[in-house]
């Protein structure tokens, strides 16, 4: 098995009916009902020591922001909490049919792109947990993400069990359409943003179309000309970054002396060598550009702590700006439950996975390894900082608005594991009834539960000072 064959079979010797016996056939070894359950282990390891590991390997002064940020609610806490529910999920049944994983499919990490043709796409963003794996695990996490977003806004028992049916309803009919699709038919299946109301909400509300027409504008306003107005300004006549400490740290006021200079080399480096992981024309385009200033920046919940740069190079004029984000690539919380990468660097692994999940990447999206200055080589995988990405607000949803939303990643969580799982066999497992749909709903609310436990440890872990903890 090689995350280029995430299935661990060669599919091009199967037939279609074949395929989807084997898919029929996981029903007896893993009942579809049987999705329904969670308890947790009694050698279940303490979520705290979960994430005390996982900050073991960060930037220590970062560190209390991510506990900070975790702390702010289960919601917070569950978007930092992929490494706890990929220990849970792997003492779940599953199928025995894998495909290649997000790995950390909650709904915030499904939001709106540019594609490199300019296009307004909807799709998964982020993969730093990305692995090869069951694809039950990323319906789930999605899942247990609706109701725990559902409590927050105080959603009915009722209201948030229809969220993960519809989620979840939406993934299986879109995966049995796309059974029955040609190979490159699924490939080159994409969602627009101009084409989704058509597509999955013909006759919603006057209000709710200005809602969506709202957030395409404001997507498409988030790109690189806004974030370069928001974060530089000129000193001296040059153009750096503006700090924000502790948030945004230029590089020149972090280190100083000889480690300065070994870090603006490595970096320079990478922004050099991780070239070579592009296409050739948009090497070309990257090498039009020179460095003008780095900074190391905080991001995200889950991520924080990890080395972020983001880098301001110039092209044209100190007018033409590219900002590239360079994030540090860690082993995959999957990997201890699903198999390690077999990739040689961590950052290629997310790279492959994105490739592989999306239906059109990043033209500035690679990797690279580098030393830092503690003599340590990390993987990092690199990208644009923002490029027309809108990000969903889902504590100012309605049901109804959420359901929309949860229908629209549960087909485009279909569309990423139908490339690289077996669609026939999966799809067949899934049926044309909601038997996995109402266990999900079940499986969710208990998951539930445990992540509010989860979090409470870790609000009490900050409470007896056994943590530390600081709002940014």
């Amino acid at each position: 098995m090689s995350e280029t064959n995430p299935t661990g079979y060669d599919m091009r010797h199967r037939t279609p009916e074949e395929r989807a016996a084997l898919g029929k056939a996981a029903r007896s070894t893993a009942p579809r009902s049987g999705h329904a359950e969670y308890t947790p282990s009694p050698k279940r390891t303490d979520p705290v020591d979960v994430i005390e590991a996982q900050s073991a390997k960060r930037v220590p002064e970062l560190v209390p922001i991510r506990y900070g940020r975790m702390s702010e609610s289960p919601f917070r806490f569950y978007r930092g909490a992929a490494a706890i529910m990929a220990a849970d999920l792997a003492d779940t049944p599953r199928s025995g049919i894998r495909a290649q994983l997000c790995g950390d499919a909650h709904l915030l990490n499904f939001r709106l792109l540019a594609s490199p043709e300019r296009r307004l796409m909807f799709d998964i963003n982020d993969f730093d947990e990305t692995l090869p794996g069951p694809w039950e695990w990323d319906v789930k996490r999605l899942s247990a993400s609706l109701v725990i977003a559902g409590r927050a806004n105080g959603f009915s028992g009722k209201e948030r069990a229809s969220l993960v049916r519809t989620a979840v309803r939406s993934y299986r009919e879109r995966m049995r359409t796309f059974a029955g699709l040609s190979n490159l038919a699924v490939w080159y299946t994409r969602f627009e943003a101009d084409e989704l109301q058509k597509q999955f909400a013909p006759a919603v509300s006057a209000e709710d179309r200005d809602r969506w027409e709202h957030a395409r504008a404001r997507a498409r306003a988030h790109d690189t000309l806004q974030v370069f107005d928001k974060l530089t300004h000129v000193v001296d006549g040059q153009r750096l970054i503006a700090p924000d400490p502790p948030l945004l740290v230029r590089l020149a006021d972090l280190v100083s002396g000889a480690q300065r200079g070994i870090l603006e080399k490595e970096l320079g480096r990478l922004v050099e060598r991780y070239g070579h992981t592009l296409q050739t024309d948009r090497r070309f385009l990257l090498e039009s550009y020179r460095v003008a200033d780095v900074a190391r920046k905080v991001v995200g919940v889950g991520s924080v702590g990890t080395r972020c740069w983001i880098i301001l190079l110039l092209g044209r004029d100190d007018e033409d700006p590219l900002f590239l984000q360079a994030k540090e690539a860690d082993e995959s919380v999957l990997a201890p439950y699903a198999g390690a990468s077999t990739f040689p660097t961590q950052g290629e692994r997310v790279v492959a996975g994105q490739r592989l999940m999306q239906a059109t990447s990043d033209i500035f999206l690679g990797w690279e390894r580098v030393h830092g200055i503690d003599g340590r080589r990390r993987d990092f995988y690199v990208r644009q900082l923002r490029d027309w990405k809108g990000i969903a607000l889902p504590e100012s949803m309605s049901p109804k608005q959420m359901a929309l939303f949860a229908e629209l990643c549960g087909a485009t969580l279909a569309r990423a594991h139908a490339r690289s799982g077996d669609r026939v066999a999966i799809g067949a497992y899934l049926g044309g009834g909601d038997v996995f749909d109402r266990a999900l709903a079940t499986f969710a609310e208990l998951y539930a539960d445990q992540n509010e436990r989860d979090h409470q440890a870790l609000v009490d872990a900050i409470k007896v000072g056994r943590v530390p903890a600081e709002a940014a």
